[in-house]
């Protein structure tokens, strides 16, 4: 079983998007059995809401389900209960890295290192239009293939 986290700072835009897009392309797979897949944010100003209303909208434009997402932040026990935790930008990147544990098992790394083709950060849509998040859906849709191939030789 692999473990996923996927990270941003609200976990209201771009994690959650992320979670559900490679949810939706195990399951395409065949392969949602072997992974358990999170988000979270490395800020907990939204815990406990659901995904921002234009990233569900754009989501689900494009097949993908959000809304029994609910946002929390990154906790300790994270860096032990997952194998790869992918931050959506270097600031992100940067606070996981400083309050990971010493003996951090977990991978942590960009998410976007899976699709090298493409900008190496997810650009926060927040305060943007819906441009914004349609931008977003393809990168994440290019890094949850590059992810999944690389982990399953293509398959």
């Amino acid at each position: 079983m692999t473990r996923v986290l996927f990270v941003c700072l609200g976990n209201i835009c771009r994690s959650p998007t992320a979670q559900g897009v490679f949810e939706a392309m195990l399951a395409e797979r065949g392969l949602q059995a072997h992974y358990t897949v999170d988000s979270a944010g490395t800020g907990g100003y939204h815990a406990g809401e659901a995904p921002d209303r234009r990233a569900q909208l754009a989501a689900r434009r494009r097949g993908y389900d959000l809304s029994a997402q609910r946002a929390r932040a990154v906790c300790a026990d994270d860096f032990e209960q997952f194998d790869l935790i992918l931050a959506m930008d270097r600031s992100n990147l940067e606070n996981l890295l400083r309050v990971a544990p010493a003996n951090c098992a977990a991978r942590i790394r960009l998410f976007m290192s899976y699709a090298p083709s493409l900008p190496a950060e997810v650009p926060d849509p927040y305060f943007g239009g819906d441009e914004g998040f349609e931008q977003v859906l393809d990168m994440l849709e290019a890094a949850s293939a590059g992810l999944l191939d690389e982990a399953h030789n293509g398959c």
